[in-house]
């Protein structure tokens, strides 16, 4: 209640600074029966005829329920040595790879933890424990104040904080889709994307500057995917559109949709062979695409492909690039740490990671992490 009382008192005296500001030198901008009175002459530039984008606080769905409130006067920090080290040598089914300020984040789906680390080449033992209250989760992502990560087979979202050092679960949205199974963090849109594999439902969160309250702003249903019974692994985010590479039973596809409207805009067919699509890259002027199945399920179809044009995927013309990586396994998700792409990968002991270079001569300089 008292975090509550603050946000709200927060927003109403935004409010009154924002209005204070707005007011020209030499008059007032008066407003009667929802209409502007006109304003001097001399002043027309002081004033924004552009309505301001909504706060969460001031339009929203839900608000992510408190878990603990980290910010107040009686929380005690536990020490960061006290966090728990990972117990597990090898990592199984590992999802992503991230890195955060000067953090590095693992997901091990089938160990339902998150680890962290500071580095990308000590033992996997030397890592600690960010959270174990996930059910196969698949993702995690920030702005730098709140880390978002997803609890896919609890259909829920975790939010964690940190605070001299150590990673605290504060916030917690449940009844997300059917099994949420991607989020990123897009800076220009500052909104987090989280993705219902199999649902076809994207969910907007956002919070206030500076105030690590979540909420959820918007709660969008994307034709024909909601429809479909598709499993869609990941979305994509390429400026004001958005790609999904979505395993539709009977007719295949990445769909490209205009990032704002989530209206589809082009559907690019896929063969079966290459049904069960992870995820889209767009690097070099080219599109990799790491494939975990075809349309029966079968991972012996898993694989990574290269087109510099999506059209030409109906009739099997890309390049098959998963040489480059040994082969044999399933890769997954492909992230980008300070200029250099990292691949997860499962179905090979010992090559869970991999870290590699792109050109546009394709991909080079390829290294197993862990």
């Amino acid at each position: 209640m008292k975090r509550n009382a603050e946000r709200a008192i927060t927003a109403i005296g935004r409010h009154l600074m924002t209005a204070a500001l707005l007011l020209p030198v030499t008059g007032i901008a008066l407003t009667a029966c929802g209409q502007d009175t006109a304003l001097p002459a001399e002043a027309p530039s002081t004033v924004t005829t552009e309505k301001p984008e909504p706060l969460p606080s001031e339009q929203f769905l839900r608000d992510f329920e408190t878990v603990q409130d980290i910010h107040e006067e009686t929380f005690s920090p536990i020490p960061a040595e006290d966090v728990p080290y990972n117990a597990f040598p090898e990592l199984s089914v590992p999802t992503y790879v991230t890195k955060v300020e000067d953090t590095y984040f693992i997901v091990d789906c089938y160990h339902n933890q998150i680890l962290y680390h500071d580095n990308l080449t000590d033992p996997l033992t030397d890592w600690q424990v960010m959270t174990n209250e996930i059910d196969k989760g698949h993702t995690i992502a920030s702005d730098g104040l709140v880390y978002l990560a997803d609890d896919t087979e609890g259909n829920r979202i975790l939010v964690f904080e940190k605070k001299e050092g150590v990673f605290y679960h504060t916030q917690t949205l449940d009844d997300v889709g059917n099994r949420p199974h991607y989020i990123l963090y897009d800076a220009p849109t500052d909104t987090f994307y989280v993705w219902s594999s199999m649902s076809g439902e994207m969910f907007l969160c956002r919070h206030d500057p500076g105030d690590p309250h979540m909420y959820l702003t918007e709660h969008r249903s994307v034709h024909p995917l909601s429809e479909k019974d598709a499993y869609v692994r990941s979305f994509t985010i390429d400026g004001d559109h958005i790609y999904f590479v979505a395993g539709i039973p009977g007719s295949p596809a990445i769909l490209r949709a205009d990032l704002h409207t989530f209206a589809i805009q082009e559907t690019y067919p896929v063969p079966d062979n290459i049904a069960g699509m992870v995820q889209l890259t767009i690097a070099e002027g080219s599109f990799y695409i790491t494939v975990s199945t075809d349309i029966s399920g079968n991972q012996d179809f898993a694989t990574m492909i290269r087109t510099d044009d999506l059209s030409k995927l109906a009739e099997g013309d890309y390049e098959d690039v998963y040489a480059n990586f040994i082969g044999g396994g399933t890769p997954y998700y492909i992230t980008l740490i300070d200029n250099t792409y990292y691949l997860t990968e499962h179905r090979i002991p010992g090559h869970a990671v991999w870290k590699f270079q792109i050109t546009q001569d394709g991909i080079h300089e390829v290294e197993a992490v862990y």
